[in-house]
């Protein structure tokens, strides 16, 4: 019991210390956001804790740069891809996990083989494709934000992440569901989706993580400023006070604060829906 006790007291001092590593870098954005003028922010020893503390940084950014916009560009592009990736990604999942049909694993595999290569190495043909189908913001506001999303409404990560959770549940559950009367789409819709949710959420979170702080696609495809999501609006920010590196912390806190109230909001399903598809391969 001595020795289980001793493993375990290790092992949690391990994990605190790597959590605390991971926090240092976050506690320092935000100990730069809130220090004053008077104060430097380079000094050394570090010094966490703001003596000169003040919040005129944030309003100063707020002041100086639309980046309210900017957010409201973000939660626009990420919650649209968001939708757009649950959606198409179950509707590709369930064939493959629940139906038979020729070329069924040889589909899946090459989905699935389309996880390693890099969107850097594709990004030059889908940037022709859409500049050919009008997605860019030289036509209109809608297109601008289209050519944002599109090219993330589905990755093969989401298929996969699915179609494990929809492997989970036993087959009986649809056969009583045929028998009862209901169809293909009723089976999907109403029996076999709600009891993914956990899969749902996981793939929510990872999407709108990814989409929010997506910076080097929409950087080439926008060309109007009132369209710059947070990531390019915040670079800008970097660029146009660059001798000033409070006002950059407060816009990156500003950027973070979305990310963190969206997994808070979906954090009970974390867990179960990284677990949900390890049953069956």
């Amino acid at each position: 019991m001595k020795k289980i006790k001793l493993k375990n007291i290790f092992i949690h001092i391990i994990l605190i210390s790597v959590c605390i590593l991971s926090l240092v870098p976050l506690l320092w954005l935000l100990s730069t956001a809130l220090k004053g003028r008077s104060e430097n922010i380079f000094a050394y020893p570090p010094i966490f804790i703001p003596r000169d503390f003040t919040l005129d940084n944030f309003k100063e950014v707020l002041k100086l740069v639309p980046i309210v916009k900017y957010v409201i560009n973000s939660f626009i592009v990420a919650i649209s891809t968001v939708f757009l990736n649950v959606i198409l990604s179950a509707l590709a999942a369930y064939p493959l996990a629940r139906m038979n049909f020729k070329g069924k694993k040889i589909a899946f595999f090459s989905i699935l083989a389309t996880i390693m290569v890099p969107f850097q190495t594709i990004m030059l043909p889908v940037y022709i494709i859409t500049l050919k189908l009008h997605l860019c913001d030289n036509y209109s506001d809608l297109m601008g934000y289209l050519g944002l999303i599109m090219p993330f409404a589905v990755n093969a990560f989401g298929i996969f992440l699915l179609r494990q959770a929809f492997l989970t549940i036993p087959k009986e559950i649809e056969e009583s569901a045929v028998i009862d009367g209901c169809n293909s789409f009723q089976i999907f819709y109403k029996l076999l989706l709600p009891m993914i949710k956990p899969s749902l959420a996981l793939l929510a979170i990872f999407t709108f993580i990814g989409s929010w702080g997506e910076f080097l696609w929409p950087s080439i495809i926008l060309t109007n400023e009132n369209l710059y999501t947070l990531p390019v609006g915040i670079n800008n920010l970097s660029s146009a006070f660059s001798a000033d590196y409070r006002l950059v912390a407060a816009g990156s806190i500003v950027s973070i604060i979305p990310i963190i109230i969206f997994f808070l909001a979906l954090q009970k399903y974390f867990i179960s829906g990284t677990t949900e598809g390890a049953v069956k391969g």
